[in-house]
Order: structure tokens, then C-alpha cells, then sequence
């Protein structure tokens, strides 16, 4: 079950969004008194509730908005209590002052904004010993190790326990307490008004990633990188797993770029069956595999991990054939050429991270002449080296004659959408411009390319045919494409609004 977090400081709109919420399938609410402006009304706010309720008023040194006196916010805790809400939050340190009556059930809470402790177990202990129905224990994450912690203590539990992490690191915990035995989560009205550090939205928890359809035996999946919480690939994987009937999540995993070894053995606990990679972990991870296809070794990077039948990490790449197939289609829309079309073709191939080190190979292994240009010289050298083709400078970029460009920079990415990489007098008329960013899907390098007279290919494609690969992989079922691409529009349409 979510708890859904209502902070607002008119008792109007408090009891608005509450409808709101239970129209919109919340079962359980939390209602913030310390927001309210006023004195709160606790019996204005909860007559004719639409759903159950759990009664909280956060004091200042626990991040809330309590204003007033101490003794007013007890009695207010106690007022609940008499008129028989369900829940009432009560901190660890009051809870004997505020006596067990009636059928409200107490929950006994802990909250640490700095760091999750190394004595969690003996401030659990503690709690269940101050008659709780249900210990809620909420720390910040300072590592992606903390929420596993986290979790452990969760699935160990005697006394129900609420237990998650705050912070980007603990966004997986809200996720998954509940496959370990928390009683609920907590989620926000909406990510505008978020009343916790990696707090996610209603929508987000119940639509996305489907809390409350996660159980002890479903498969958990993710994507790992750093930053990682603008990831779309959460999105996409759930929606298609949603779509085809499948019972697994797929979470976003931010891990330091130092800490990739140690994270993915820790994360052992949590039986993860597959990673989608993404920056700075693509040598990283192909080097943790225990095998990996000749592709992903040629090139150095994999953007895949996933357990094979043995539970032995295999490391693929498939930016190779999801790129490849993007220009081919770009190429020749019909499928009607007979040999490969980028065969014998002159290729421009801007950047030398990753992604460009997969598209490079993908192109001299299907005949294409590649040069390479890359803002730092010595990396776009060294790539050229790597891949046995051309290199020139970034300052002389445009001087050459391509039948084909490929960004595999993140210049024009959101929210730099006014930047290019290559300047429109550059292009030549029927060149095809292949962009791998795919947020904006119509760059200002593929608009510019469009009014120049080139064919162009955007990002969508490949990021598609990519996670449509990964897919495949992790569950061993074709993925539903069309849904895929739809999903991905629509959420680079929601980032763009914001």
C-alpha cells in the first residue's frame, strides 16, 4: 500500500487533494498539520475522510513546519487519537508521553537526515520496545549501500517496520520496502511538492512502478549510471513490462563511478537480474562480467549486464546493433538494398565516449570509412587509433565531405537544446545526420539538417532498439517496440514541460 503525503496550508485544499487522491485509487493519506497555516482542525479534516488517514505534525528539528508549542502539537496528536483515526506518526522520543487508546494504531517514528547510522539495528530494537503497531524508521542515504542496509533490516524484522532511505541513493528502498515486508511507502501528491528528499509522486509509485503489484518473488531490474534521475529507461521498461503482463521492476541506480564493484556486491542481496549501463560504468561493467560476446570485448564497453541460466553476469553491448540499424534505416527506409548501404559510405562520427566507441566499430565492421573528431584531441586520437580509421580535429570538423554524420556527443541535449555540434553551412545536401540524443527527439542539429535538404535519423530510434534489446535479454521475450517508442515520446514530452 502507498501512503500518500499531503502538505498544503489551507485545510480546503488539504481535504481537495484528499478527494483528489481517492478518486484517483489512493487506499491510505497522510495529512501534514505542521503545514497548516492556521491551527489545524483535526476533526474538520478528517469528517467524512474518503480514505484512511495517518495523523503527522512534524516538529522544525525534524525538517517539519511546526510553528507553535510543543504541548499544542501533542494535544493535537492525542485529539487524533481520541477521535479515532487510523494511524497517528508519533516521534521515538514522545512516545511515552502519548498513551495507546482506542483503535487508532500508533506509529512509532525515527527520522535521520544525515547519514544512515552504523547502530540501525540497536535504534529498531529501541523503538519496538515503546508498544508500537508499526515502527517506521526513515534515514538518508549517503550511498547506494545504505538502502540495501536499509531493506535487510526491513526483511529481518519482528514489529511491522516502514523502512526506506531518503536521497537519490534511497529511492530504490521507497521502491521496494514493501517486497521486504514494510506495511507501506510513502509517496507525494506530485513531484512539484515533494516533502522529503527523493520523495516520488503517486503517479510515479502506483502507475511507473506499480508498488503495490511487487511482491517477494518478483524479478528486480535497473539501469545504472551517475546522475541517473534523469533516466528514461524506468519508464520504458515498466510500461513494457506492465504492457506484456510481466511480474518485474526496473529501478534507476545511481552508483558512483568509484564504487561500481563494491555497489554490484552489495547489491547481490537484492537478486537483481539485469542492468541496463549507462555513464560512467561501460568499461566498468564489461570488466565485472564473467563473460562477455566479442563485440562488447572488441570494444571495450558494454551498456548490458544480465544472469544467464547459471547466474553468471554476461556483458553485452547493444548500442552496436541498435545504431547500426538506425543509420541503415536511415539509409534505406524501404529495406530494399541488397548489401549493407553503409558499405563503402563516408562517415563523420563526432565524440569519443562510449556510445561513439560502439557506433565507430559498428561502422568499420560494415565498410563504412570513418573518421573520427572529438573536442579533445587526444581521446578522439586515441579512439581512431583503437579503431583503426581516420581521425581529424574538432576545429576542422566541417571540412571534409561525408555521406554521413553521427553526434555521439551530448551537445543539444535537454535543457542545451539551442547548442549543435556541427554548424548547418557545414552539412551537405542528401547527407544523412544521425543524432543519438534522443531528449530532444528534433534537435537543432536534425532541425538544421532538415532545412539544409539531409536525410536525418533521430536518437529515439536507437535508444529504442537498444532497450528493446536489453528487454529481450532480461526476459527472453521480444519486446513491444511500438509501445516502447510511444512511452519514450511521451515521457520526453512530460520532461519538456517541466
Amino acid at each position: 500500500m502507498i501512503c500518500v503525503s499531503i502538505g498544503r496550508t489551507r485545510h480546503k485544499m488539504v481535504m481537495m487533494e484528499h478527494r483528489s487522491l481517492a478518486e484517483k485509487g489512493a487506499e491510505l493519506v497522510e495529512l501534514r498539520l505542521d503545514w497548516i497555516a492556521r491551527t489545524p482542525d483535526v476533526n474538520r479534516l478528517i469528517k467524512d475522510r474518503p480514505t484512511p488517514v495517518v495523523i503527522t505534525c512534524r516538529r522544525p528539528e525534524d525538517k517539519g513546519r511546526w510553528n507553535k508549542t510543543e504541548e499544542q502539537r501533542q494535544a493535537l496528536l492525542r485529539t487524533a487519537i481520541v477521535s479515532e483515526v487510523e494511524y497517528v506518526d508519533i516521534e521515538d522520543d514522545i512516545a511515552g508521553t502519548i498513551p495507546r487508546y482506542g483503535k487508532t494504531k500508533r506509529i512509532i517514528s525515527h527520522h535521520n537526515f544525515d547519514e544512515t547510522p552504523d547502530d540501525l539495528e540497536e535504534i529498531h530494537a529501541a523503538m519496538c520496545k515503546k508498544d508500537p503497531d508499526i515502527v517506521k524508521l526513515v534515514t538518508m542515504a549517503n550511498s547506494p549501500g545504505d538502502s540495501v542496509r536499509m531493506l535487510q533490516l526491513v526483511a529481518n524484522a519482528k514489529v511491522p517496520t516502514i523502512g526506506f532511505c531518503m536521497g537519490e541513493y534511497g529511492v530504490i528502498s521507497r521502491i521496494l520496502c514493501g517486497k521486504y515486508g514494510s506495511p507501506f511507502t510513502y509517496a507525494t501528491f506530485s513531484r512539484e511538492r515533494e516533502l522529503a528528499p527523493g520523495q516520488l509522486a503517486f503517479s510515479e509509485m502506483s502507475r511507473i512502478y506499480r508498488y503495490d503489484e511487487i511482491g517477494p518473488e518478483t524479478p528486480v531490474y535497473g539501469v545504472i549510471g551517475d546522475p541517473i534521475a534523469h533516466s528514461l529507461s524506468p519508464l520504458i521498461h515498466n510500461l513494457a513490462f506492465k504492457h506484456d503482463k510481466l511480474d518485474a521492476v526496473y529501478l534507476p541506480f545511481r552508483i558512483p563511478k568509484d564504487r561500481l564493484k563494491e555497489t554490484l556486491k552489495e547489491f547481490e542481496w537484492l537478486n537483481v537480474q539485469g542492468y541496463s549501463v549507462t555513464i560512467p560504468h561501460k568499461a566498468g561493467a564489461l570488466e565485472l562480467a564473467d563473460e562477455a560476446d566479442e563485440a562488447s570485448k572488441k570494444m571495450g564497453v558494454a551498456n548490458t549486464l544480465f544472469k544467464d541460466d547459471k547466474k553468471a553476469w554476461q556483458a553485452r553491448n547493444t548500442d552496436y546493433d541498435a545504431a547500426l540499424d538506425s543509420i541503415r534505416l536511415g539509409l534505406d527506409p524501404q529495406g530494399k538494398a541488397t548489401t549493407d548501404p553503409i558499405n563503402g559510405k563516408q562517415v563523420l562520427l563526432l565524440g569519443a565516449g562510449g556510445v561513439s566507441r560502439a557506433i565507430g566499430a559498428g561502422i568499420v565492421a560494415a565498410g563504412g570509412v570513418l573518421t573520427v573528431s572529438n573536442r579533445s584531441r587526444t581521446r578522439g586520437e586515441q579512439l581512431a587509433k583503437d579503431l583503426g580509421c581516420n581521425h581529424c580535429t574538432w576545429e576542422n570538423r566541417g571540412s571534409g565531405r561525408y555521406d554521413i554524420l553521427v553526434n555521439g556527443t551530448a551537445v543539444g541535449m535537454y535543457p542545451n537544446v539551442n547548442d549543435t555540434p556541427f554548424a548547418q553551412n557545414f552539412m551537405q545536401e542528401e547527407m544523412l545526420v544521425f543524432d543519438t540524443v534522443y531528449n530532444p527527439e528534433n534537435t537543432l542539429l536534425l532541425k538544421q539538417a532538415r532545412e539544409r535538404g539531409c536525410k536525418t535519423v533521430s536518437g529515439i530510434e536507437m535508444f529504442v532498439r537498444q532497450a528493446a534489446a536489453q528487454y529481450k535479454l532480461f526476459t527472453g521475450k521480444e519486446a513491444p517496440l511500438e509501445v516502447m517508442r510511444n512511452t519514450l515520446r511521451k515521457g520526453i514530452s512530460a520532461v519538456g514541460k517541466l
